[in-house]
């Protein structure tokens, strides 16, 4: 069975089924029913190798991410792919584990399977990789990058107004002595929350204290410890921020360790909300990044870049596209220990007098 038997059963020329086939707009709506109808009947499955060697495209989206152990990116996966397979693009997933030699192998990965865009979220990736996929004519779309690559949008989070919604939050509550737990800050978007929250701070008027701002690297692991140096400080802080939901469990399993109540005597805040951020105990007060607005702003973009690449850019305004975020308030945060203390009522030494 081939395009052939398609087209026949159809009633419609070999052009139309490989039009229908390949998502052409231009394809009359009724022809395409019918298309696609004689495809269900027959079973037919179109062998995508051969698409490609005819059309010259993969349609193949791919997707560099930096770890698939962080249970952000496999929601990130899940939605891009949704977002790809409903416009008729298969994907390839990469990671790099924030690795160099494995970001290079990712990018060759790409270029050899001629895929036809690449959104590069990984949260830190060297430019000049993303110049070697630019310099194949391959539109991509890529996260909070520095630099201004062509063909190419860029994916902006807007961490301030979600880290500067849990500082005030904090400072609500009482809290004075808020620290944060970073990611690596040679990544740019590690950089770009801690300065967020140093920002954020200045801008309600506490002064951020440098012992207080510990660089981690998005790990539990990195989270534990980045806590436990908190924690042995004379003048602990009374909240820890995260640049992460990981980084955040880790926190707390440092504070637990350390005989201390969450959030009684130490309030966290993560940045994701990863799915089971709802699920710890006590669940996470955290940032919201949503993987939904990330996919489908990904691929829309890509696949604008696909339609319109090759125009003029007098025809094709290229827009970046903005990725909200805002604070998510469950039960880790609270009011600091002994804030209420001369409220509460003293007990009686001795019978009251009448």
């Amino acid at each position: 069975m081939d395009i052939r038997t398609v087209a026949t059963r159809a009633k419609v020329s070999i052009a139309t089924v490989s039009r229908t086939i390949n998502h052409h707009p231009t394809v009359d709506p009724v022809l395409a029913k019918r298309v696609w109808k004689a495809i269900e009947d027959l079973n037919y499955f179109p062998n995508t190798q051969a698409r490609a060697l005819v059309s010259g495209k993969s349609h193949t989206l791919g997707l560099i991410v930096s770890e698939i152990t962080n249970p952000f990116f496999p929601e990130l996966i899940q939605r891009f792919e949704e977002c790809a397979v409903a416009r008729g693009y298969e994907i390839l997933i990469a990671s790099t584990y924030y690795d160099a030699k494995k970001m290079e192998s990712c990018v060759r990965r790409m270029i050899e399977r001629k895929i036809d865009g690449v959104a590069v979220m990984t949260f830190g990736i060297e430019e000049p990789l993303l110049d070697r996929l630019a310099n194949k004519g391959i539109p991509l779309v890529y996260v909070d990058s520095r630099s201004r690559i062509a063909p190419a949008r860029t994916l902006n989070v807007d961490y301030r107004h979600g880290i500067r919604q849990a500082v005030q939050h904090l400072a609500v509550l009482g809290h004075r002595k808020i620290a944060f737990v970073s990611g690596p800050l040679h990544l740019h978007t590690s950089k770009l929350r801690s300065d967020a929250f140093v920002d954020s701070l200045d801008e309600i008027g506490i002064q951020p204290r440098q012992e207080w701002l510990v660089q981690g690297d998005h790990t539990m692991e990195g989270g534990q410890e980045g806590a436990k140096r908190l924690l042995q400080l004379d003048d602990a802080p009374t909240a820890i921020m995260c640049s992460n939901d990981m980084t955040a469990i880790g926190v707390m399993h440092a504070a637990l360790g350390a005989g201390l109540r969450i959030p009684a005597d130490l309030s966290v805040i993560g940045f994701d909300d990863i799915h089971i951020a709802q699920f710890m105990f006590p669940p996470l007060t955290t940032i919201r990044m949503s993987c939904k607005y990330l996919a489908e702003g990904a691929v829309a973009a890509l696949c604008s870049e696909m339609e319109f690449g090759n125009l003029e850019t007098t025809t094709h305004n290229r827009t970046d596209v903005t990725i909200p975020t805002e604070l998510i308030v469950r039960r880790t945060t609270g009011i600091p220990r002994n804030t209420l203390q001369d409220l509460n009522p003293r007990k009686s030494d001795g019978p009251k007098r009448p």
